[in-house]
């Protein structure tokens, strides 16, 4: 993809996410999930076809047949201009938005064709860190404690200062308690696994040094398109315990279920990465409505060129 077109892509992007952000604002803490999904998506679909590429959606909410949902293989774009693959959440944390709790987002990503994981519906193991750490510092493989005292000891810090995100799961039980043995501190969030790998990138900001357990393997695929843009660590593994699973895995081309995944193994290449805040939270700010205006609080994040921006946005009318 020639950067200068993709430089093009990067300055019409936000607009996506801005869009679905807007659209599905006036229904927090309306206790709808389904209405709010489907008003993100709607206008992040609507927003998508004005773009002018070829777009096909390879990380999307579900299959053809289950409409309203932007659809893993839907072609969006005027069908002109770049060719690109696309993962996306149209809203990320339905029922943060439907009860009106913190990091509720609207969140998309672009990449070369080919270079986002085809990754199945099932779950995905993750481990996460920011910039700046020496390769593999950090081992999905390891143990938690080598984990955190590898962390602690390249911070130069003590090991309480060391801050684990991880979702509030009953399978993560055992997780949370040799974090809390090893003296960690565990951050837990309720939903917003996408968020809660992209908090890594901004430690000093989040409060979150590094991310830690299992959520869904599409929203890792979105995640890890984050870590690229801003040279972040990322190992991951898919859970297929299951015969369903593994059948999902295969439909989408997994065979070797096992297999750890490095970042560059779930995204690579160029990649634009554009998250809007819809409720408040830890990095953006969720949906304002003033009067005769609305504005809304983006970051959008680039591979190549390297470029990370926050963007206030106000619309008048």
């Amino acid at each position: 993809m020639p950067i200068d077109n993709f430089s093009k892509l990067f300055q019409q992007a936000i607009t996506v996410s801005e869009k679905a952000a807007i659209a599905c604002a006036p229904l927090r803490g309306k206790g709808d999930n389904h209405a709010a999904d489907q008003a993100a998506v709607e206008a992040m679909r609507s927003a998508l076809n004005t773009l002018n590429i070829r777009g096909e959606v390879v990380i999307g909410e579900g299959e053809r047949d289950e409409a309203p949902m932007l659809y893993i293989g839907e072609k969006v774009g005027t069908g002109e201009g770049l060719e690109v693959d696309i993962a996306l959440d149209p809203l990320e944390g339905t029922t943060l938005c439907a009860h009106y709790k913190n990091n509720a987002l609207a969140v998309i990503a672009f990449a070369q064709k080919g270079h986002f994981l085809n990754a199945p519906d099932v779950y995905m193991d993750k481990i996460a860190i920011g910039g700046g750490y020496p390769d593999n510092i950090v081992d999905i493989d390891a143990s938690v404690r080598d984990n955190i005292q590898a962390l602690a000891q390249y911070k130069k810090c003590s090991i309480s200062a060391i801050r684990v995100c991880v979702l509030k799961r009953e399978r993560h039980g055992k997780l949370i308690e040799d974090l809390r043995q090893v003296g960690a501190t565990v951050c837990l969030i309720e939903d917003g696994d996408i968020a809660g790998v992209v908090h890594t990138i901004s430690p000093e900001k989040s409060g979150i040094d590094v991310y830690m357990g299992i959520g869904g393997a599409p929203e890792g695929v979105l995640a890890a398109a984050a870590m690229v843009c801003q040279q972040g660590q990322m190992q991951a593994r898919l859970i297929t315990d299951k015969q369903e699973q593994k059948e999902r895995a295969s439909a989408m081309g997994r065979k070797d279920f096992d297999k750890k995944l490095f970042l560059s193994d779930l995204a690579r290449g160029e990649i634009i990465f554009c998250a809007t805040g819809v409720t408040d939270g830890t990095l953006l700010k969720g949906v304002i409505s003033e009067s005769n205006q609305i504005k809304t609080h983006s970051l959008i994040l680039s591979s190549h060129p390297k470029l990370a921006r926050e963007i206030t946005t106000v619309a008048y009318g």
